[in-house]
């Protein structure tokens, strides 16, 4: 077999926030004064610069601004970095260009302004319209800032937007819970991320924990949520993204069938396939702002995905969709011969997980309740 290049997308990432909240454990820096955004755009673009080997000809296929806060920087900033990365690379006709964006920062005036530099959907981190709820996540805005947010995303006229909702959530009801998807529903935004609080380490609330609803509270508001998303329209393609038909997010879709994504910026992540070389590569770039701003070199470091890790590589990633796996397309993204995996799939289908035709396999509902057990079958 041999490896296959796949669609090619960029992340972006812009490290800054007005404030760190208690459950995030990404590379963000608290906001302090007035942002480098002029030199910051140029250092992403030399970042860029130094990743072009790994384009090998293709076009993006998507790009995601992602932080910390890609809305604390001006349209402007934004629209320089999207041109400067477009004469360096070119887009697909129709390549998707995400924004994060909170709505206790964004500029609402500004809507229009970042579909004019080029954003074309946006995702915008709600987390609740509980006031409560938004206190102990540490959240800077509102219910009607939230509110508000996505209606003017709306008017904007984004092909597509967002909103991020978490469950589980501190003495969270399961009424609180429905409230929230009901609320976020009525704003008809085309995709929702709805998924659950988890206490990560290297985090306030890892330190402090709060107080979350039980197991049982927990699989209940789940599988109660599960079934409203799906009165309201929305499709589940993927563990925690909900979609209205046609609106999946393009860019997560790459990322979860293993395909190629460039990471430029404060401690992004990146995937590149070198068929001529039969080589899968990851990258992750400086961490901290001021060393990635002082540096000639972004690299911090390179790694290769050796053969016999593309299996559950390549599986823990598309395992997270809903789709049935085609054999082909584990053999193009891995260079690797399908019947490598029949071991395993055989032991995982005598156990209910999933269900195998001659070119495809497919997850039961028990395969996507446990996923992990699932995987065990392949370290």
């Amino acid at each position: 077999m041999k490896l296959e290049l796949p669609p090619l997308s960029l992340y972006v990432h812009i490290p800054w926030c007005v404030q760190k909240c208690p459950y995030c454990d990404f590379n963000s820096h608290g906001k302090q004064g007035d942002l480098p955004q002029e030199a910051y755009v140029d250092a992403l673009l030399a970042d860029l610069d130094a990743d072009l080997r790994y384009v090998q000809g293709r076009a993006l296929y998507s790009i995601f601004i992602g932080g910390g806060t890609p809305s604390l920087f001006d349209a402007s900033a934004i629209g320089r970095l999207l041109e400067g990365v477009k004469a360096r690379i070119p887009f697909c006709d129709d390549i998707e260009i995400t924004m994060e964006a909170n709505p206790g920062t964004l500029e609402h005036d500004d809507f229009n302004a970042y579909r004019e530099a080029g954003v074309t959907r946006l995702s915008v981190g709600v987390q609740s319209f509980s006031r409560d709820k938004l206190n102990l996540l540490g959240r800077i805005h509102g219910r009607d800032e939230a509110t508000r947010a996505a209606e003017l995303a709306t008017a904007a006229g984004y092909q597509s937007f967002n909103l991020d909702l978490m469950h589980g959530l501190p003495n969270q009801s399961f009424d609180e819970a429905m409230a929230d998807i009901d609320t976020a529903a009525s704003l008809n935004p085309p995709h929702l991320s709805w998924y659950q609080l988890t206490i990560e380490p290297n985090t306030l609330f890892h330190s402090r924990p709060p107080q979350l609803p039980d197991d049982e509270a927990l699989w209940h508001i789940y599988e109660q949520g599960q079934k409203k998303l799906a009165a309201l329209g929305y499709e589940q393609y993927e563990i925690s993204a909900y979609a209205k038909p046609g609106f999946q997010c393009r860019h997560n879709l790459n990322y979860w069938q293993f395909g190629d994504y460039l990471g430029i910026g404060c401690g992004a992540h990146g995937k590149v396939t070198v068929p001529a070389e039969n080589r899968i590569l990851r990258t992750v770039k400086i961490k901290h702002p001021k060393g990635y701003l002082a540096a000639s070199d972004y690299l911090f470091e390179l790694s290769e995905v050796q053969e016999e890790d593309r299996p559950l590589e390549f599986l823990m990633n598309r395992l997270r969709l809903m789709t049935p796996i085609a054999k082909g397309e584990f053999e193009s993204r891995t260079g690797l011969d399908a019947s490598l995996l029949d071991e395993g799939m055989a032991q995982a289908s005598e156990k209910g997980l999933i269900r195998h035709s001659e070119d495809s396999w497919t997850l039961t509902l028990k395969g996507h309740m446990f996923v992990n057990d699932l995987l065990s079958h392949f370290l």
